[in-house]
């Protein structure tokens, strides 16, 4: 229910779209891809080492993993910043 009441309820997103468009700064978002990425990553080394049995191979592939995915969040998520939808 709180859940609910702090994703749909109007009442908590009193900031205009110019001041919440500029509370994401850049740095924010690096910080968050590379939180997220680091818990992706360990995911990946373990699926990765179970799957192959080698953990230089699953180092490998995590490796790979976390750098392409760490770009690719980053633009995401300064993309999403610009879209008026749901704010």
């Amino acid at each position: 229910m709180i859940l609910n009441q702090i994703i749909f309820s109007k009442k908590t997103q009193s900031k205009g779209f110019e001041e919440d468009k500029k509370s994401e700064k850049p740095l924010r978002s690096v910080v968050k891809a590379l939180s997220w990425r680091v818990v992706g990553t360990i995911d990946t080394l373990v699926v990765s080492y179970i799957l192959t049995g080698e953990i230089a191979l699953a180092t490998s592939i995590a490796s790979v993993d976390f750098l392409t995915k760490l770009v690719l969040y980053f633009f995401h998520e300064r993309i999403w910043n610009k879209i008026k939808w749901g704010k």
